[in-house]
């Protein structure tokens, strides 16, 4: 049970407790609240309540093996999208690279679920909107990204870009300005590293750096929700040499959007 159930059980528990009380006093209850909607209104509002978290204790593993393509022959247009691959092979929970002719999803890392032998899902991923998937345009393939091996020692990160631009116009007859939303900068986390070279995620970010190929990354969150990045990762080898602080290194990730789950 969450804090906020607990909470709101709890709340209840003092409200019965009230409730029968001032009807023993002979007190009217349902009058009182039909001449007072907003404490029942504020009541309701405590089933609502939503939560923080702190990152501590989360993870960052870097996909090392990538599967030959799967094609995709179906991508439905459905909440989530229902891809038809011919004996793929894949399991619920695996997590996998999406090329298809819908841009949005090109290259985005989506985990998969609801599998059959020749159909799974694309968890997550709602295709329901016929304007931004247009029917039959999704077909493409998928790759399956295995064996995360973790980037430790992670001192902090910070994102980068995801501002939303603007076009701004007025017309003549007009003393006002209007703005419309465009597009959004590019993206990009970046990884503040404690310097150790010998560790087999910094080394797959050497790989990575070297070669400029995408890398599936995921962000695991204490409670079991996680994040997916799939895009270019680099690392600056020269660490900062300040006295009294401990060496690090610059890591980067350049993705268009990630993927998050919940749970």
């Amino acid at each position: 049970m969450t804090r906020k159930n607990v909470f709101l059980l709890a709340a209840l528990s003092v409200l019965c407790l009230f409730s029968a009380g001032a009807q023993a006093a002979g007190f009217d209850i349902v009058g009182f609240i039909a001449a007072h909607p907003d404490v029942a209104l504020g009541l309701s509002g405590l089933g609502m309540m939503g939560s923080v978290r702190l990152p501590n204790g989360g993870t960052f593993a870097i996909a090392t093996v990538y599967s030959a393509a799967k094609p995709v022959t179906i991508l439905s247009n459905a909440n989530p999208a229902v891809a038809t691959s011919t004996a793929h092979g894949l399991a619920n929970g695996d997590i996998v690279v999406v090329s298809s002719g819908w841009n949005k999803l090109q290259d985005r890392a989506v985990r998969v679920s609801g599998v059959t032998a020749n159909t799974f899902n694309l968890e997550g991923i709602d295709t329901s909107n016929t304007t931004s998937y247009p029917p039959g345009g999704g077909v493409g393939s998928v790759k399956l990204a295995s064996t995360f091996v973790q980037i430790p020692q992670i001192l902090g990160t910070a994102t980068e870009g995801g501002e939303q631009q603007f076009t701004t116009y007025q017309f003549l007859e007009n003393d006002f300005e209007t703005r419309i939303p465009t597009k959004k900068s590019a993206k990009g986390l970046t990884l503040t590293i404690g310097d150790d070279p010998s560790l087999p995620g910094y080394i797959e970010m050497a790989k990575a750096n070297e070669d400029r190929v995408q890398r599936v990354v995921r962000f695991s969150l204490p409670g079991g929700s996680s994040i997916l990045y799939n895009g270019y990762v680099t690392v600056d080898e020269t660490p900062s040499t300040t006295q009294d602080e401990i060496m690090a290194v610059q890591g980067s990730i350049s993705f268009n959007t990630a993927t998050r789950y919940a749970s």
